[in-house]
């Protein structure tokens, strides 16, 4: 028998906001001042009245409109009534029947490789208030827990996918790639460790049996998984052992609650935490304190206005446009929105997008993590990485020669000095890194080296080929505006006669 692994995300997005939901408390992680960032609406007292805060309305309708879904004209805000110590209304402000939006579809790429993709439905994105958050002892030494309330109130997105994902894997990168959309249309900083992005999972199995049927087995939903890798590794650990499970119980679907289980990290298990409510179960009303909202069109249009190119976008015009690989432009979309204009601007200055992609996905990228900068803070600038990289492309230098103008340039920053483009010609002067055309001054210098190297030579003509990186690195080193494919074609030349 074997089976198949259906998986549904809910995923909790909070808002880059000033101000929380229906208060004026700020919207800020403050872990060192616990329940300051607090008011009598966020703490539920007699007699505050919410307001429904519109920015947080317009993040929402972006973010929507990021996933294709439908924005009906009309919505309310409801009550959702359940008990935790850290909501102190008893209730939370949500969205039941009418959600501001429904309806979408989201579309990842299951293949790097190939390109292959996959559309995922979207059920409903809606707003609603966050909780605050329970501080446990997580020694087990049996002290009281806690309790800070900074965080109630705070604008949420709850994005309810379809059931249509089929691995663990598949489940990693709708998370990744959603991320990369939300701060590219800057409605979130998406920082799990802060609870910025928080992921539930639904997951069980349609079992196909030896007569041809197909069992489906009880729905577990997964909490506490605080990375996306935590969220494959978990979707893993439970898809075989709900399997497990079904061969010794034979639970199915019908008659069974739905069960929330933890994730515990450390042993990397899940583990019961108690059977999930229905939907009756936490009273739905419409909030008498809310008033509808009336979603005009223009309202919309004019957020769609104001929409950045989305990522999959951006992605297909760019891998149109330089012809690079499917990996190669992932590197740079998934760097944000500023890195792939750094990109842009650099392929557009020296006409070569692999060259660019090379360049600012390696070179860039590596220093940047060096020197924990982001790229708006790099010293040097997309003009000028566009001209030194134009000068490769020309052949006026080697890329070898154009990485020590490179170092030069970085080494010159730190000293305080702004790399402009002019520089570049001085460095190109002064350590004489031009391209050597003249193959009559190469043919001196290798026959030189080929004559000192003999057990090097002898070693490349008994088929070492990688015998020759020694030779062309000394033949570089004794003439830096050498190019190294004409003298590796020199050099195997001079070894075969």
């Amino acid at each position: 028998m074997g089976y198949t692994t259906v998986i549904g995300l809910e995923v909790h997005v909070q808002l880059l906001t000033n101000s929380k939901l229906f208060c004026g408390c700020v919207n800020r992680f403050n872990p060192d001042e616990p329940n300051s960032q607090t008011c009598p609406v966020c703490l539920g007292l007699p007699g505050a009245l919410p307001v429904m805060n519109e920015h947080a309305f317009k993040l929402g309708v972006k973010t929507a409109l990021g996933l294709s879904c439908n924005i009906p004209s009309f919505t309310k805000w409801d009550r959702k009534q359940y008990y935790y110590p850290d909501l102190p209304k008893a209730y939370q402000i949500s969205q039941y029947d009418l959600p501001f939006s429904e309806d979408g579809v989201f579309e990842i790429e299951t293949n790097s490789e190939t390109g292959e993709t996959k559309k995922i439905g979207i059920i409903r994105a809606h707003l609603e208030e966050d909780a605050g958050k329970n501080i446990h002892d997580e020694k087990g030494r049996g002290n009281d827990s806690q309790v800070d309330l900074n965080r109630c109130g705070t604008p949420l997105v709850e994005i309810v996918t379809q059931p249509d994902l089929r691995s663990a894997k598949d489940a990693h990168i709708f998370l990744e790639e959603l991320r990369t959309m939300l701060t590219y249309l800057e409605v979130s900083d998406c920082n799990m460790q802060e609870g910025s992005l928080r992921c539930d999972a639904n997951i069980n199995l349609h079992v196909e049996t030896d007569d041809g049927h197909v069992i489906a087995t009880p729905i577990i939903e997964i909490k506490n998984m605080n990375s996306f890798r935590a969220v494959e590794i978990a979707l893993e650990y439970e898809e075989k052992r709900q399997y497990e499970v079904w061969k010794k119980t034979g639970n199915t679907l019908e008659g069974s609650s739905k069960q929330t289980r933890g994730w515990d990290a450390n042993r990397e298990i899940t583990f019961a935490q108690r059977e999930k409510e229905d939907v009756s179960d936490y009273r739905y009303l419409p909030d008498p304190d809310l008033v509808p909202v009336i979603v005009e069109e223009e309202f919309v249009q004019s957020i769609r206005d104001e929409m950045c190119e989305l990522p999959a976008d951006r992605r297909k015009r760019l891998q149109a446009m330089y012809q690079l690989s499917n990996y190669d432009i992932g590197v740079v979309i998934n760097q944000g929105p500023e890195f792939a204009n750094y990109f842009e601007t650099v392929a557009k200055g020296c006409g070569d997008g692999k060259q660019a992609t090379n360049w600012v996905t390696q070179d860039i990228l590596r220093e940047m993590n060096e020197r924990s900068v982001g790229i708006n803070e790099f010293p040097i600038k997309p003009p000028v990485l566009a001209a030194l990289l134009t000068k490769i492309v020309a052949k006026e230098i080697s890329v070898t020669s154009a990485r020590e103008i490179f170092n030069t340039l970085l080494t010159d920053a730190a000293g305080g000095d702004m790399p402009i483009i002019e520089h570049i010609d001085e460095i190109i002067k002064e350590k004489g890194l031009a391209m050597v055309s003249d193959t009559g001054q190469l043919d001196g210098v290798i026959e030189t080296i080929l004559a000192n190297n003999q057990k090097i030579a002898d070693d490349f003509r008994g088929g070492k080929q990688g015998a020759i990186g020694p030779l062309i690195g000394q033949v570089m080193k004794e003439v830096k505006g050498a190019d190294p494919k004409t003298v590796r074609q020199m050099i195997i030349e001079k070894l075969s006669s």
